[in-house]
């Protein structure tokens, strides 16, 4: 078993056996997804969450200490990531669809922010600076 495979399901079985207070309950699903996107991203980070001693309970009550009554999901993301690798820190891309009312998806669907791999667009990317 590779140590992505092994990362996830050691956040799968810790999740299971979860213990930590309100806002750690209130948050522990939405890291413990997060952190298993963030491991099948990189092998160095699912290697950090195999070897570490602490676990995903102890990684909610870090990224909650000194948490009032509330946190954005970006900055819990990064101290979640930050409990597992210290100096790393994540990266979100979001989008706008302004169409997205003609699409049928403009009121249900919530903010979509990319935290798997970025997939390859073709065509070209210019930086108008070049030009200058």
């Amino acid at each position: 078993m590779d140590r992505i495979d092994e990362a996830v399901r050691k956040i799968a079985e810790e999740k299971t056996r979860f213990k930590g207070g309100r806002k750690e309950q209130a948050v522990k699903d939405e890291v413990a997804e997060a952190l298993t996107r963030f491991v099948r991203q990189d092998a160095e980070f699912a290697q950090a969450v195999v070897q570490a001693d602490g676990t995903l309970s102890d990684c909610c009550a870090a990224a909650m200490k000194g948490v009032g009554n509330c946190i954005s999901d970006l900055k819990l993301y990064q101290k979640a990531v930050q409990f597992y690798f210290p100096g790393a820190d994540i990266r979100c891309q979001m989008t706008i669809d302004l169409c997205a009312s003609v699409h049928g998806d403009a009121e249900t669907s919530p903010v979509p922010v990319q935290m798997d791999k970025p997939s390859r667009k073709a065509g070209v990317l210019l930086d108008l600076t070049d030009f200058l």
